[in-house]
């Protein structure tokens, strides 16, 4: 997983990526596009059963004459 140098006293150069787990940028990009794209599938859920609930909230007919005042 890491790059297998024992030192550092080499010219930066010539040694190219520095960092961990080295080739798995794409993979982690698509779990990445996966896990959001789920969430926002759950939060739309969620909120559109928060908000149908929130609807059923209430008297029908005291809210159409609150409005049909106005």
């Amino acid at each position: 997983m890491t790059i297998g140098y024992d030192s550092w006293a080499v010219d930066l150069a010539d040694v190219g990526p520095v960092y961990p787990m080295q080739g798995w940028e794409i993979p982690m990009v698509v779990v990445g596009v996966i896990f959001w794209l789920a969430w926002h599938r759950v939060q739309f859920v969620r909120e559109s059963e928060h908000l149908e609930n929130a609807r059923k909230i209430g008297d029908a007919e005291k809210v159409s004459r609150a409005l049909e005042r106005y």
